[in-house]
């Protein structure tokens, strides 16, 4: 079917008290503007169900959901306002480890009120199984140099702790004045004492989970919510 050559949009009245060049995105003062929350855009009678529903829920190994899209918004506030309050005067540069953190460190970053600064590196341990491989290897390194900064490393998941392990040994060597992990999910059981783990969101069962960066052979990390996900026998 053909598209038309122009389209418009007529955008609904920002809310009261939400937008402004802050945190909240768009200047809400501005007639025709979106008024924007943390991680959507603040839209009355759109429909905002998105991907969690639909034929992504079809799918017969997926399965509960482990953490709401309401409990991650609330969560994600909650760790910026500690971070904020724990690099006053020293903003840190976030290092978010591609690719299952994306999501969770844009949301995180935004509720910063630091100049936050970003680089990211890419690590390989899972392939597109729903084990850990055992190995890991640096996919893409960071272009910035550490020496001197205040480095906050963005998980999304921690599991094993053997890719934590191995980014902590690799970027201390770097010589940070400081390093520390904000991890947004860590499995139930992970024992290894790790002092620089400052911050996490939640505690879950050990299952399989997707949603919110994290995946299955690269799908789902669309998902709002965290789900747990059975994997194929």
């Amino acid at each position: 079917m053909a598209l038309p050559d122009r389209a418009e949009a007529v955008l609904p009245e920002p809310a009261p008290g939400l937008g402004g060049p802050g945190l909240g995105g768009p200047d809400a003062s501005s007639p025709g503007t979106v008024a924007y929350t943390l991680g959507r855009p603040n839209m009355e009678g759109a429909n905002m169900e998105g991907p969690n529903m639909g034929d992504m829920m079809g799918d017969p190994n997926m399965g509960d959901i482990v953490v709401s899209e309401d409990d991650i918004l609330r969560k994600v506030a909650e760790l910026g306002a500690r971070i904020t309050a724990d690099y006053a005067g020293r903003p840190p540069l976030l290092v978010g480890v591609l690719k299952g953190a994306f999501v969770f460190m844009s949301d995180l970053a935004r509720a910063i009120d630091l100049p936050v600064e970003f680089d990211f590196m890419a690590v390989a341990s899972y392939g597109s199984s729903t084990t850990t491989s055992g190995v890991v290897r640096i996919v893409k390194d960071l272009d910035s140099d550490l020496t001197g900064r205040h480095v906050l490393v963005v998980e999304d998941i921690i599991d094993s702790g053997l890719t934590l392990a191995f980014l902590l040994r690799n970027l201390a060597a770097r010589h940070p004045a400081t390093l520390s992990v904000c991890a947004l999910l860590v499995k139930e059981g992970f024992q290894p004492p790790v002092p620089e783990l400052a911050y996490v969101g939640f505690e879950i069962p050990r299952d399989f989970v997707v949603g919110y960066g994290l995946d299955i052979g690269e799908r789902y990390r669309n998902l709002r919510c965290v789900r747990r996900y059975r994997a194929p026998s």
